[in-house]
Order: structure tokens, then sequence, then C-alpha cells
């Protein structure tokens, strides 16, 4: 009789178990964004969420936590239970050029998460005042080598993807700008409105308004190919710099060690979302491409941006913070 009871018991578990497995979501997510609203990653984040709260029957909700770069948020996120109700945007800005530019972290970008995809990948485009009377990339050249340090660009902040991507571009193509750092893009987008300064490195998102508007006139996209957007766009490829061409990538991941059935659960959901044609019209319009990855691509990615970064760091001179 006992052992017949302790069979039973067991067995009671393993089902219980089982059941608590394949119920998960059974409550809300929380998607962390280490950023400000507003900004690509957030403007990502918000597409994604909506979609994979219907495909989970789970609410997702995004949680701004933004701060130095992108690490408040996203060592917020690492410090977590690993249970896959806490996901963090992963994206290149905070998971390959932060820590690459930050002396002491508060967090390791491969060890401290479990990467369950990236998303999408976003050409980076860059933006001049449509008043301004350089028309084309080659223009822009030529007045930055006739007149080194007379123009400016802005960027979110000292040691930010706009700023490292900027500092980039003049050591590839010999010319000489200033930079100006701005808490955030939104305001150094605002200095490009007011004319203050001449040259934003933006993520096409958070431009597209802007250039819709006929307020900034874009000049080349980082992209394989020409945007669908902006067809007379040509990309750094077209004017001379493949080096250049390389779009960011915007991913999902969690704390470290969740289970392999919850992170497989993710995937499949993520894979889903990102197949949806009203999602898939939704980042196309900002000019993203979708883009559903296995975790361990996701982890190579992630592996071979932060090697990139550190190059492009120790290239320029880049004094680290």
């Amino acid at each position: 009789m006992h052992k017949n009871f302790k069979v039973c018991a067991a067995a009671c578990l393993f089902s219980l178990s089982s059941i608590a497995a394949a119920q998960y979501p059974d409550r809300t997510v929380e998607l962390i964004v280490p950023y400000a609203p507003g900004g690509t990653t957030d403007l990502i984040a918000r597409i994604v969420a909506a979609k994979l709260s219907d495909v989970l029957a789970q609410s997702v909700v995004v949680v701004n936590k933004p701060g130095a770069g992108g690490a408040v948020g996203s060592a917020y996120g690492a410090r977590q239970k690993p249970d896959g109700y806490t996901l963090v945007m992963a994206v290149e800005s905070s998971h390959a050029v932060n820590p690459s530019v930050q002396s002491k972290q508060q967090y390791d970008p491969v060890k401290d998460f479990t990467p369950i995809s990236n998303l999408v990948n976003v050409p980076g485009v860059l933006d001049v005042n449509a008043k301004s009377d350089i028309k084309t990339f080659q223009q822009l050249l030529a007045a930055l080598k006739a007149e080194p340090g007379k123009f400016s660009f802005g960027s979110s902040g000292l040691g930010g993807y706009s700023h490292l991507f900027g500092e980039r571009f003049l050591s590839e193509t010999g010319t000489d700008m200033l930079h100006v750092p701005y808490n955030g893009l939104g305001p150094a987008l605002t200095a490009l409105l007011g004319n203050q300064i001449q040259v934003v490195f933006d993520n096409l998102p958070s431009s597209t308004g802007q250039i819709e508007a006929g307020a900034f006139r874009p000049l080349a996209v980082a992209a394989p190919t020409r945007v669908k957007s902006l067809p007379d766009v040509p990309t750094y490829a077209e004017v001379g710099y493949p080096q250049l061409n390389t779009p960011s990538w915007f991913g999902i991941a969690a704390p470290a060690n969740i289970p392999a059935d919850v992170l497989s659960t993710l995937n499949k959901a993520v894979g889903e979302t990102l197949a949806d044609p009203k999602v898939i019209d939704l980042i196309e319009k900002q000019g993203g491409i979708p883009d559903h990855t296995s975790p361990e691509e996701f982890k190579q990615l992630i592996e071979e941006s932060n090697k990139r970064w550190q190059d492009v760091v120790q290239d320029i001179g880049f004094e680290k913070l």
C-alpha cells in the first residue's frame, strides 16, 4: 500500500509538472527595452509585442528602462529570474557596441543572456537637413574634404552606436567632422531639423517620419540592397564604401539558463509573429527587414558583432569610457 502510494504520488507530481510546463506562459510577460520610448528599439519592440501577445495568448508588456547606452535596462534584464517571464531587447547597440566601449560592464552580452532570435535587421541612414545645399553623398564627401572640421554630426551620446558609426565613417572616408553628443537620438534629430548640426547617422525607422515629411534628405543607406521605401537612395556599397554597408540588428533574449522548453516555445512564437503579413508590413514601412533565426544563429551574430565593434574601437583609437 505504501509503495503504491509513493508510485501514485510520483506519477501525480510528474503529471502536474508536465501541465505546468505546457501552460507557459500563464501570466504577463515583460519585454524590457533598454532605451527611451520612441526610438528604433522601442518601435520594433511594440510591433513585435502586440502580435506576440496573440501568439502566446498572454500579454507581452513593453517596459522601458533607459540609461547608459542600454546598459541599465540590459543589466536589469540579466538579473531577473530565468523563467521566460522577463525578456530583453538585445540589440547591436546594447549587446555589441556598448560592451566594446565600456571599461566596466554591468553585464556580459553573451554569458548573461539566452539568445532567443534576431527580430529585425534595420538599415542605417545618413541624414542631412532637406534645406541643405548638399544633394548627394558625393557632394557631402567633397564638402567635408574641402573644409575639414566645418561640419558637425550629432549622436545619441558618447560611445553610442550613432557616435561610433560616425567615427567609423570619418575613418573610412578620410574626412573630419565635429562630434556633438546629445542625450538620446531624438534631441540629435531635433538639432538636425533646426540646422544646429549638419549630419546624423541614424537607424532608418526613427528618421522615416522626417524623411517622408520632406524635412530630412537621406544620402545613403546601410543595407544589402536599396530600401523599398527609398528607391532613389544608394547604399554605401554603391557609393564606394561597402565596409559601411552592414545594417543594424535588433533581437530578443532572456536571462541566462531559461528552460529549454520555454526557449523553444518563445523561438517558435517569434517565428510565427515575424511571419504575420501585418507585422511584416509594419516592419517594412519602418524600413526594417524581418529576420527570424535560431537561438544558435542569434548567439553567433552577437559574438561576431562584438568582435567587429571591438576591432572598430581599436582602429579608430577610441578611449573606453
